[in-house]
Parts: C-alpha cells; structure tokens; sequence
C-alpha cells in the first residue's frame, strides 16, 4: 500500500486521468473529490462489498435455474425415450 500525505485542495494523480483532490478535512473525516473519466467505476468499499455480494448471489441463482432447466430437459428426454 502506498501512503500519501496531502493537504487541503492538493491532488493524486492515478495513471494519466484520475485525480483525486481532498477537498476537506473534519476530524477524523476526509472529503475526497475524484475526477475520472466517465467508464471508471469508483464505489465506496462497503457499497462495492454489497455489488460483488449481489452479483455473486445473482450468478449462483442463474446457476440453478441452469441446472433445473437441464434438469427438466434430460426428464423429457428420457420421458420421450420410453
């Protein structure tokens, strides 16, 4: 992990088009403003954990309806067969 100590209104450069400006400190409180182009996801930690749940979640239901669809084709295929 890189670590960077910056100031109010002083920026990160990541690769030649994202920067990230801190635009206020409040305690123990960062505000960040990032500037990227419009394809690059930025999520917060835990909203990208809740995406990558999701998603998860969503293929292992895809993969059951896959499975019981197959399922039903191979019982009509072997209905068909007697």
């Amino acid at each position: 992990m890189l670590v960077l100590t910056r100031r109010v209104n002083e920026k990160i450069v990541i690769s030649t088009d994202i920067f990230v400006t801190v635009l206020n400190v409040d305690g123990d409180q960062v505000k960040l403003g990032i500037d990227a182009p419009g394809d690059i996801s930025i999520h917060r930690q835990e909203v990208f954990n809740d995406i990558m749940r999701s998603n998860r979640e969503a293929l292992l239901e895809g993969e059951d309806r896959r499975d019981a669809f197959l399922s039903i084709l191979k019982r009509k295929n072997e209905h068909r067969e007697e």
